[in-house]
């Protein structure tokens, strides 16, 4: 395991396959796959057998969670990894209160973006 592996870890509490978002959202695992690939999720291996996970806080019930792939556009122009956006999204930050990825969940996603955006400054 990596560094930046165990830092994602320590960060981001809950983590879903693939398999499992596909199951969540009542489609196939081949469009969950294309998500990632579109770039609407980011997708990390983790785990002995390196499957894909991604960020439990991203799926909102039946959905990607509003702004996200907005904000994982704007990160990846940036030129951020997948695991530096996950940092990024999952690293308390005082002044939003809370993690980007909260302030998404909570509709917050205008602000996060604009910090996102800021990074490229």
């Amino acid at each position: 395991m990596t560094e930046i592996d165990t830092k994602i870890d320590a960060l981001v509490p809950a983590w879903l396959t693939l398999p499992d978002i596909a199951e969540q959202f009542g489609i196939e695992v081949t469009r969950v796959r294309q998500m990632v690939k579109d770039g609407q999720l980011i997708a990390v291996r983790r785990g002995e057998n390196r499957a894909l996970h991604v960020p439990a806080a991203f799926i909102d019930e039946d959905k990607i969670v509003k702004g996200l792939t907005g904000t994982l556009t704007l990160l990846r122009d940036d030129g951020f990894t997948a695991e530096e956006m996950i940092e990024w999204l999952f690293t308390p930050d005082p002044t939003l209160p809370g993690t980007p990825a909260q302030a998404l969940s909570e509709n917050r996603g205008t602000e996060v973006k604009r910090r996102a955006q800021a990074l490229a400054v």
